[in-house]
């Protein structure tokens, strides 16, 4: 896998986590550590992907 294609699956993976807080926000009694823990996910992908687009 190229670089290239490990920032662009890395890209959907954070779209994903974001589709996912935003469906647990919607609901009436959302989880709030499930949105932390999604949060901190999605962070650390951020990070990779700007740690890889510097290289």
């Amino acid at each position: 896998m190229s670089q290239g294609e490990l920032i662009d699956a890395l890209k959907t993976k954070h779209q994903a986590l974001d589709a996912e807080i935003e469906k647990e926000n919607s609901r009436p009694n959302p989880d709030d550590m499930l949105i932390a823990s999604l949060k901190k996910q999605k962070l650390k992908i951020k990070d990779e992907i700007a740690s890889l687009s510097r290289e």
